[in-house]
């Protein structure tokens, strides 16, 4: 299965990229191919300012957009700013929700990952999936979104910078049984 991993956060070294290069090490692992997308070059124009031309992407535009379209599954890791997404994540929901673009919503399965270095991260997951599941109705696609979202809790003390797992045993757990699940989905979503 060819999965996407997109670490929405524009900050480097964050914690949203911990976690995604935990997943790919994971996935990689249960032999998936996997591509990893950050977002600290993100460049994508806010919603209503400007559109983005298949023609004449950015580099980190053709990176997302050729992730995206080969995937079978997305994962989106969002750090939770002031209680919600950031708006990097909604705005590029937003933006390839366009008629050149509604393509990246067909035939994909979804799964939403709230990031934190406390214990929150439930709401922007939660606020993601509103707006994914939107797009895929709006775009009258046929994609899910994964009922399962994770919650990673103290990211920056379970996870190293390169993603390795040196933290609490639950944690590992929890975030094992949302990549199975999110798999198992993904798997009966492409039969």
């Amino acid at each position: 299965m060819n999965v996407a991993l997109f670490s929405t956060s524009s900050r480097s070294k964050n914690n949203s990229l911990r976690f995604v290069k935990y997943a790919q090490h994971v996935l990689t692992g249960q032999g998936h191919e996997v591509s990893l997308v950050s977002f600290e070059d993100y460049d994508i124009p806010f919603a209503g300012q400007a559109f983005i031309d298949p023609a004449n992407l950015t580099p980190f535009q053709q990176t997302l957009i050729s992730a995206w379209e080969a995937a079978d599954l997305i994962i989106f890791a969002l750090p939770e700013y002031n209680w919600t997404a950031p708006p990097q994540a909604t705005n590029t929901i937003h933006q390839l929700g366009s008629p050149a673009l509604k393509h990246l919503f067909d035939d994909k399965v979804f799964a939403m990952v709230g990031v934190s270095n406390g214990r929150g991260g439930r709401q922007p997951a939660l606020d993601m999936t509103t707006v994914t599941n939107k797009l895929i109705s709006f775009t009258n696609s046929y994609s899910i979104v994964s009922p399962k979202l994770y919650e990673s809790h103290e990211t920056d003390k379970n996870l190293d910078e390169n993603g390795h797992f040196n933290g609490h045993e639950v944690y590992e757990r929890t975030a094992r049984a949302f990549f199975d699940y999110t798999v198992t989905v993904a798997e009966r979503w492409g039969k």
